[in-house]
């Protein structure tokens, strides 16, 4: 399983009233959610994110509260990856339960730019800076996470069982 796209970079500590600021939370519609993603410290995020492309940030991504609309958001944005340094733990939980893959890197989260065009390998946890020609090792999902997130989440996951 790969994702690969241009890269949306945010920095550290971005919480989830941020990704998704409470004010909208009267929907659990992920349209409706990703139309407001990022909205209030990136107002052109809508305008630029592509189906495919991959979200990079710094430490504690997903801090804040533990609701499921910020990792809804990010996915249905058309994000298909985000990259961070570390994750707030909920956040983490949440993604892999709605099927938005998520990956710590401490190295590439430091030298992912925004506009890099990258390629992530969820096999095998590397990311490949095609713009920078590097790559990065990052963690490998288990096989059971890929199965989560290839059915598109824990619930479709659980039916399909």
């Amino acid at each position: 399983m790969k994702a690969s796209g241009i890269v949306h970079r945010y920095g550290d500590n971005v919480d989830t009233d941020v990704i998704i600021p409470a004010r909208y939370l009267n929907t659990s519609d992920p349209k409706e959610l990703a139309e407001k993603c990022m909205i209030d410290i990136d107002k052109e995020f809508r305008s630029r994110v592509k189906p495919g492309d991959i979200m990079v940030a710094g430490k504690n991504f997903g801090c804040g509260s533990s609701r499921e609309h910020a990792p809804i958001a990010i996915k249905a944005s058309g994000i298909s990856c985000v990259i961070a340094e570390t994750f707030a733990r909920i956040f983490y939980r949440n993604s892999i339960n709605i099927g938005l893959p998520i990956i710590e890197c401490e190295e590439a989260s430091k030298d992912i730019e925004a506009g890099n065009e990258i390629e992530v390998d969820f096999d095998s946890g590397k990311i490949y800076n095609h713009t920078k020609k590097k790559h990065y090792q990052g963690q490998a999902f288990p096989e059971f996470m890929q199965r989560i997130i290839k059915a598109e989440g824990l619930i479709n996951y659980i039916k399909q069982k």
